[in-house]
């Protein structure tokens, strides 16, 4: 069964995450801003989509799952609004978000969103 080239978030929401196996001009943006967050920082599903200015959380997850194994996106960097890690390799992510020097919170299970969530502009802490 093939993946379809765009996913519905609902609410008439559709984005085209590829063309012909390719990402499409929505998952460029995406995978683009993933690669811009810097080491020891992070932003959420929804922090990213709505950075690029359109689609939802959901449709940035289909994009890094069909495209975040690219060796150059920190796919990691992009975590659940709770803290949580990826919730498809949440040890991997951990363990890359540990050596980033990524806050995290006090059982270590999940980021500190406060002292850790990159606002997409800033280049420093």
């Amino acid at each position: 069964m093939r993946a379809p080239a765009s996913v519905s978030a609902g609410l008439g929401t559709r984005v085209r995450v590829h063309e012909g196996g390719r990402p499409g001009e929505y998952a460029v943006a995406v995978l683009d801003t993933v690669a811009r967050i810097p080491p020891g920082k992070v932003m959420t599903y929804g922090d990213v989509a709505e950075y690029v200015g359109g689609g939802t959380g959901r449709h940035v997850g289909a994009v890094l799952a069909r495209f975040g194994y690219q060796e150059d996106v920190p796919w990691h960097r992009v975590i659940r609004s709770t803290g949580e890690p990826n919730p498809t390799s949440p040890t991997e992510a951990l363990a890359l978000l540990t050596a980033d020097g990524t806050p995290l919170r006090p059982n270590g299970e999940r980021v500190d969103l406060q002292a850790a969530r990159w606002d997409g502009m800033s280049t420093s802490e």
